[in-house]
């Protein structure tokens, strides 16, 4: 799968955090817990130049926690801080400033001994739909951010004081020309971060009942009352299980058009909108390497 999503405000964007990341002085990057690699945009160790980091894992409520726990461990082995946030809720978002402070504490110590009273600047970095708006909102205590539960809202910079000595850097949402990696791109439209036109809904909601079935059996017997999900049989690839489990659920809930069969379109629909929602349960779609 070789998806291209890559609009001109993305190139602005781009050109924008390179011009002003000499004058950030840490980085944070919000990223989706639930696909905590295939949501970061692989420029931006490049583009943020050995700048300190500060990464939030947000919708922790719809991630697996033990995953959760295994990510926030990976990202602290790389040096970065790490917070755990449920934007929506504003769960961890009240430790952000506590955290930037931490991680900028010899930096800041320096410039009080100089008797400086520097206001420290942060670059918010994200990709479409992460939540980095909504959570923006939450740590300022205000609507300061424009929030659409669509992909590409943001347009343009804007500048946010958290408090006399905090400001943020609110860049758009950025994405990378393509994606080679086909589950990267598969992750990403089933979270909601590429529009839903880019891919075919029955074939997204084949691969999703795949892999939930392989890696969430129970949650999705639960879910779609199923007392036995039907086994994968030795020589069927991910689009054909997938399909079966779509056409089992879909009968289940009662979803039949003329002739006895199952409209899995409508199916794979509920099941995008019920994995997106938290509805279906809390899922991590990735796992750090070697785990």
């Amino acid at each position: 799968m070789n998806i291209q999503w890559y609009p001109g405000h993305m190139t602005k964007t781009r050109r924008m955090i390179a011009e002003q990341i000499k004058h950030m002085d840490a980085v944070c990057e919000i990223l989706d817990a639930r696909i905590p690699i295939s949501s970061r945009n692989p420029d931006v160790d490049e583009l943020t130049a050995g700048k300190p980091r500060l990464v939030v894992l947000n919708r922790v409520d719809q991630a697996d926690p033990d995953s959760t726990a295994k990510w926030a461990s990976y990202f602290k082995g790389k040096g970065y801080a790490v917070l755990e946030s449920d934007a929506k809720s504003g769960q961890g978002t009240a430790r952000f400033a506590a955290a930037v402070r931490e991680l900028l504490e010899d930096k800041i110590r320096a410039y009080e001994e100089k008797g400086q009273n520097r206001v420290i600047r942060v670059m918010i970095l994200g990709i479409p739909n992460v939540g980095k708006s909504t959570f923006i909102n939450k740590i300022a205590g205000r609507k300061t951010a424009k929030t659409e539960d669509r992909p590409g809202v943001t347009r343009a910079k804007q500048w946010v004081p958290i408090d006399k000595n905090l400001e943020l850097l609110d860049t758009p949402g950025i994405l990378w020309p393509k994606f080679e990696d086909q589950s990267v791109g598969l992750n990403l439209a089933y979270t909601g971060a590429v529009k839903d036109d880019i891919l075919d809904t029955e074939t997204l909601g084949c691969h999703l009942m795949a892999y939930l079935g392989q890696r969430y059996p129970q949650a999705l017997s639960a879910a779609y009352k199923l007392p036995d999900i039907p086994e994968r049989e030795e020589e069927e690839n991910d689009i054909a299980w997938g399909y079966r489990l779509l056409e089992t659920a879909g009968r289940k809930r009662g979803f039949l058009i003329s002739g006895g069969d199952v409209d899995t379109e409508r199916m794979a629909k509920i099941l995008l909108d019920e994995f997106r929602s938290g509805k279906l349960g809390r899922f991590t779609l990735e796992l750090p390497e070697g785990v």
